[in-house]
């Protein structure tokens, strides 16, 4: 929906009264009732779920006409329809945002603070700042009610139990990607702490709001409700607080050789509605060893570029060294804005004295390396740069030089895999993706890591075994030694059936205006090798996700949503007699 558009629809809803919508007979709450309801009681406070349902039911005649019959049966404990019991647990959503809203953000606030990231040559469950996290959910649990458990610091367990041995497993993660503080500024100049969530306008800045810490307080939040208002449920809900989802992984791993792996996995880690399909993850690395520099002219000393492989950066910059500084930027100024122009004009190139070294940087737009359809890609675009100065500028060969001859001739600025040969695509999964997202450097070796996404279509051994096949050729031909590790994995594809997806589906696709119908992504989560495990939001796949970048962010209504979503979800599937 248009940003503006949206604005328009609050702001109108906010003074509309709850007359005004009228439910159609055995219809469940569409969101211009649900934002009604939301406008109505925004400045009422209630002691519980029961009392907001006595005053929701005399608050307006044709709203009590349609919700008395549901509410009326559920404080007097009577059975209700399916169309009823949809009608109350929606209103259990809205209720859980009208009481505890205010609470969740600043629970967020609290666990966006703590920079949980990681941490070179610490492992996650060592790390001080994991620790820190895992206390605070402790704690959280605890007041909550509901059974905390720590897996040796590498899975937080908090469980809500109900009725029976099966097992709803709620998915997130607490480890974020890297932030580079410098890069966390917006448009008019305003500076950002990206561990600490800012709100400018209706947006809440910070690194974890949309990538995956606003999963956790949403879900911890829903249980919590279910919870205090004693709600009977057919199962039991556990939520994995995952510490390893942006590096290794294997923390999940862990907790299946320890513990019993739940019946069912949902992951808030995704895309709405449901997301059944993931694509497959994978890296090629590529290292060059270094060696001295030959021939003459300017010598590129160092390059960064990305603080993970699954991000793609806002910047990448080389340093350069040479006999006159001013000179060779002058030059590298105008060449790179040729470039730029050449190249389509959406990124730029600059190049500044420092000292005695020239840097040179190429500024684009960073993205979350699974959608590389909406960055401007700065390590492609330098590398491909220092490689187009090959007979224009001089400059001393070396393994920087060789490392971007590499990156020209085999990944280029497209992102399909046309450069290699290697593109091909699902019809509902999309296409394989390939993105340049990282360059590492020590003192013996440099490395270009580039980041792949694999649909139906072609296995993880076909496409190493291709990949392998290709490059082995290049490096053959083009003299250049160089080493490359692969690593691929399946893409998961679930049949969806079940009474539990159809739940699901009927709850996102109702509150948030969405399409009924089930999606794909590419973005991997933590439930990709889980049985009956699934995305169920938080993010809307028809606008760019903002976790990965110098600017990720939730908007509060969102946020809220979520929170409404998730704990109307959970009351669905907990009750359901069979999933």
């Amino acid at each position: 929906m248009n940003p503006s558009l949206t604005r328009l629809l609050t702001a109108t809803l906010v003074v509309t009264s709850l007359a005004t919508f009228a439910l159609p007979a055995h219809a469940t709450i569409s969101p211009p009732q649900s934002s009604a309801i939301l406008a109505s009681f925004s400045e009422t406070s209630f002691t519980d779920f029961r009392e907001f349902l006595r005053r929701l039911r005399v608050s307006s005649q044709p709203m009590s006409r349609e919700l008395g019959p549901a509410i009326s049966g559920f404080l007097d404990n009577d059975e209700l329809s399916i169309e009823q019991k949809n009608q109350i647990y929606r209103l259990l959503g809205l209720y859980t945002r009208l009481k505890y809203g205010d609470a969740a953000i600043e629970t967020l606030r609290e666990l966006v603070a703590i920079p949980t990231f990681r941490v070179e040559g610490v492992a996650q469950h060592d790390n001080p700042e994991f620790i820190k996290l895992g206390n605070t959910l402790k704690g959280l649990a605890e007041a909550f009610n509901l059974a905390f458990r720590n897996i040796d610091n590498r899975v937080y367990e908090i469980t809500l139990n109900g009725a029976g041995d099966e097992v709803v497993g709620i998915h997130a993660h607490a480890d974020v990607v890297p932030a580079n503080p410098q890069n966390w500024v917006l448009e008019d100049g305003t500076r950002l702490d990206p561990f600490t969530v800012t709100q400018v306008g209706n947006r809440l800045y910070g690194r974890g709001t949309e990538d995956d810490k606003n999963g956790i307080v949403v879900a911890l939040y829903a249980m919590k409700v279910i919870q205090e208002e004693r709600l009977p449920l057919a199962r039991n809900f556990k939520l994995l607080v995952d510490t390893t989802e942006e590096i290794a992984g294997d923390a999940i791993a862990y907790y299946r050789e320890r513990n019993p792996t739940p019946h069912y996995n949902v992951a808030l880690d995704g895309g709405y509605p449901v997301v059944i399909a993931e694509k497959g993850y994978g890296t090629v690395t590529a290292t060059f060893a270094r060696r001295d520099a030959q021939g003459k002219g300017a010598e590129i000393i160092s390059m960064t570029g990305g603080l993970a492989a699954n991000q793609i950066p806002l910047t990448s910059v080389a340093m350069l060294v040479a006999e006159h500084p001013a000179e060779l930027a002058a030059s590298l100024q105008k060449a790179g804005s040729d470039y730029a122009r050449r190249k389509g004009g959406n990124f730029d190139v600059t190049a500044e004295v420092i000292g005695r070294d020239v840097k040179l940087t190429v500024t684009g737009v960073s993205a979350h390396s699974s959608e590389p359809e909406s960055a401007v890609n700065p390590v492609a675009r330098l590398l491909g740069f220092i490689h187009s100065l090959d007979g224009k500028i001089a400059l001393k060969y070396n393994h920087i030089t060789d490392a971007a001859r590499y990156a020209a001739d085999n990944w280029g600025l497209d992102y399909l895999g046309g450069q290699l040969g290697i593109g091909f695509s699902d019809e509902f999964m999309g296409p394989l993706t390939t993105s340049l997202t990282f360059i590492g450097m020590d003192e013996n070796t440099f490395t270009l890591t580039v980041n792949l996404r694999l649909p139906k279509g072609k296995s993880a051994d076909a496409l190493k075994a291709e990949m392998a096949d290709k490059l082995a050729a290049w490096s053959e031909k083009s003299g250049v030694a160089v080493a490359f590790d692969y690593l691929v994995t399946e893409p998961m594809h679930r049949d969806p059936k079940g009474e539990w997806l159809k739940a699901m589906l009927d709850v996102a696709s109702e509150n948030l205006g969405m399409e009924r119908k089930f999606g794909a992504s590419a973005g991997a989560t933590s439930v990709h090798d889980l049985p009956n495990g699934v995305q169920f939001g938080l993010a809307r796949l028809e606008g760019k996700y903002t976790g990965h970048t110098h600017h990720e962010f939730k908007t509060v209504e969102q946020f809220l949503l979520d929170l409404q979503i998730v704990t109307e979800m959970m009351g669905r599937v907990g009750q359901l007699p069979k999933l």
